[in-house]
């Protein structure tokens, strides 16, 4: 046994343990929201919108619950306990999400698709809500519950253990969203081979199962302080029973007071009202904060989303497009100290008032400028990419002549009539939704006495079978079945990258041939009729490019990421000490509470407009929100101008020696007072939590 006094280094044991589990749960949660977005897209299904609505709404969902967990700690089980019983809820939803991406469960024929995707949706709607009660409800104990662990007299060693803790935050946020992107990519199965997401969510599972046995390791070493009762239920009682009583004396009858907090004079006492005061004079600020978030968040979804339609080589180094968010946390340790130890200080030696207010307006604005950022990469991306979906919703007949080929739109054959398609020539085609399609064809059409025609996409795949036997095709897990002479398959997803084709007949033959495809390509696959299986059948197969694959490189992504994380360096971290050096030093929680709530707000916002607005085009969508994040910033510019920046320990001096009348009412409420008072330390570790470890308040956590 060891004793909760003993220490090394002068830093209880007990801290070790938190710092631990502190970086198994950070690398659990990012490692599993890195890959989230294409779960949805690529496994799921689910197309781009939904896919951002889902994410965002449990986002939104991890930064609600954090107000609920507070309230269980402080006012019924205690942190520790809070921390373990939701830890249990956490891991439980990890653990389902890993297995709801095993395909092979409802894979009855073995085909490499599932039978039953309602199972695994379902599946992961219960993973993912158990895991925002976990993670959210257990966000304010840790940091705080680490801070219980020191005495009064190791105040420097404190210091030092939330600097490691912030260490540990972006330790396992950088590490897990490098590692689980390359689980993601490896490939995995029972019955077929897929890109493996039971192990990019398997292995954050285990990291939290290793992050709850480590905590309860360490329970004998815990200093446990008792639940003491939260000061934002007291905040909340007191702001209703204002608004309240306000309402009943709403008539000219009744005389008027100076502010409406103060209708609670009645029933709390006046040092109450005054810090409930300055809290919501904060939190008044807090109303244009969440459309910062909007965009902030969405590095995880439309900008991952982004990435897959880029060219991730680097040379030596192949990039998946879930690994770009790891630009952010790499950005945030470069940029922290050089705003801390350089920009802030040349601003200051050039005679600038530039107060946290206005360096926070100057971060909504570097976000806005992101956007824009990622606009111009939108519209590159289109320009390089062609709608290859427009393209293979016709259909391929066999030419009448051995130099064009005619392409049928049979869907809406009044509006779309058969076009030729000449070789070397460039052609236009106006589709049903109004867009253009550039096709070329850059091979020549030789008089073969028969053809078959292989279109190979990164989006659709088919071909036409012209050879003299029934041809299998068959390509990693697809399969095209047995198309017939002169018949044509259908079409069926081939993702980019290194495919195999086998090629055979009923007799058994068999040629394979290999084909890298790059995002975006098309390629025309010409058989002649003088095909035939052996050793080197594959050199009879002709190859034209007939769509190149896309070629803007991820590399162009980093302007918006740094604009982005500069943004974020400038607006959290200043925002956070504004706010709690503006608030009564008893009510920090409340004002981490409202912080909190903005992110939740802001992706809430992003699902509405990514269902609402349905615009055509992705840049355009950029746009909007550069745009409305423009507007607010204007707003909020023009609420910081007005506002008056306040000393709270001023003002509650005011009140250390209070009216005699007040005291009856001081005595009913002296017990209150005590929990606000038995608040205040684990407060201040909140609020210096808030300030070093501010990847753990907003985007950390």
């Amino acid at each position: 046994l060891v004793s909760k006094a003993a220490t090394v280094c002068g830093y209880p044991i007990s801290i070790f343990f938190i710092v631990v589990n502190e970086f198994c749960e950070r690398f659990s949660y990012y490692g599993m929201r890195a890959v989230l977005v294409l779960y949805f897209k690529y496994f799921l299904k689910w197309d781009d919108d939904l896919a951002t609505t889902i994410y965002h709404t449990f986002v939104a969902f991890c930064y609600l619950t954090p107000i609920l967990g507070a309230i269980i700690a402080d006012s019924w089980l205690g942190k520790f306990k809070t921390i373990v019983y939701l830890s249990i809820v956490y891991t439980l939803g990890q653990i389902v999400m890993a297995i709801s991406a095993i395909h092979d469960i409802t894979d009855t024929n073995k085909d490499g698709i599932p039978e039953n995707m309602s199972f695994h949706v379902a599946l992961s709607m219960v993973g993912l809500s158990l895991i925002a009660l976990g993670t959210g409800g257990i966000k304010p104990c840790v940091a705080a519950f680490g801070g219980d662990q020191f005495q009064d007299h190791q105040e420097k060693q404190r210091s030092t253990f939330f600097s490691i803790f912030y260490l540990s935050i972006n330790a396992g946020s950088l590490l897990s969203t490098i590692i689980t992107p390359m689980l993601r990519a490896q490939e995995c199965g029972i019955y077929s081979q897929q890109k493996c997401y039971p192990l990019a969510f398997g292995v954050p599972a285990a990291l939290m199962v290793v992050a709850l046995i480590v905590f309860i390791i360490g329970s004998g070493m815990y200093n446990k302080t008792a639940p003491q009762g939260n000061i934002l239920v007291k905040v909340c009682k007191c702001i209703a029973f204002a608004i309240r009583n306000r309402y009943r004396h709403r008539y000219s009858q009744f005389s008027q007071r100076t502010h409406w907090m103060d209708w609670a004079d009645e029933k709390y006492d006046k040092l109450l009202i005054a810090q409930v005061k300055m809290v919501v004079k904060v939190l008044f600020l807090y109303i244009p904060l969440p459309m910062f978030w909007a965009l902030f968040d969405q590095q995880g979804s439309r900008w991952t989303l982004q990435a897959t339609t880029m060219d991730g080589d680097f040379g030596l180094l192949t990039i998946q497009p879930d690994q770009m968010q790891t630009v952010n946390p790499i950005l945030i340790l470069v940029l922290v100290p050089i705003m801390d130890s350089v920009i802030y200080p040349l601003i200051s030696k050039c005679k600038l008032n530039f107060t946290p207010l206005k360096k926070m307006t100057v971060g909504m604005f570097l976000a806005a400028l992101a956007f824009i950022a990622a606009a111009l990469v939108q519209l590159q991306i289109d320009v390089s990419v062609t709608n290859i979906k427009k393209l293979t919703m016709g259909q391929l007949v066999k030419p009448n002549s051995p130099t064009h080929i005619l392409i049928y739109f049979p869907e809406n054959p009044a509006a779309v009539p058969i076009r030729h398609w000449s070789p070397g020539k460039d052609h236009q085609h106006a589709g049903q939704t109004g867009g253009r399609l550039s096709w070329r064809l850059k091979f020549s059409l030789q008089p073969f006495t028969v053809l078959t025609y292989l279109i190979v996409c990164v989006l659709f795949h088919r071909f036409f079978n012209g050879y003299s036997s029934i041809l299998n095709i068959t390509t990693g897990t697809l399969d095209f079945g047995s198309t017939v002479k002169n018949k044509m398959s259908t079409y069926a997803n081939v993702p980019h990258g290194e495919a195999k084709f086998h090629i055979k007949d009923n007799a058994g033959n068999q040629c394979d041939y290999s084909l890298t495809l790059g995002f975006g390509s098309s390629y025309t696959l010409l058989i002649p009729s003088t095909f035939k299986f052996g050793t080197n059948c594959e050199k009879s197969i002709n190859t034209a490019l007939d769509i190149k694959p896309n070629s803007f490189h991820m590399a162009w992504q980093i302007p918006q990421y740094f604009l982005i994380t500069a943004g974020e360096v400038v607006f959290s971290v200043t925002g956070l000490e504004f706010s709690y050096s503006q608030a009564p030093s008893n009510m920090k929680s409340v004002l981490q509470a409202g912080w909190l709530l903005t992110v939740a707000v802001g992706n809430i916002i992003v699902l509405i407009v990514a269902e609402a607005a349905k615009l055509p085009d992705q840049w355009a969508e950029y746009i909007l929100f550069a745009s409305l994040l423009l507007l607010v910033d204007f707003l909020f510019a023009f609420m910081a101008y007005f506002y008056t920046y306040i000393d709270p320990a001023k003002i509650e001096a005011q009140f250390a020696h209070s009216d005699p009348k007040d005291k009856e009412k001081k005595k009913s409420l002296e017990m209150g007072r005590k929990d606000s008072d038995g608040n205040s330390n684990s407060d201040r570790k909140s609020s210096y939590t808030s300030h070093n470890e501010k990847k753990d308040v907003q985007s950390r956590m």
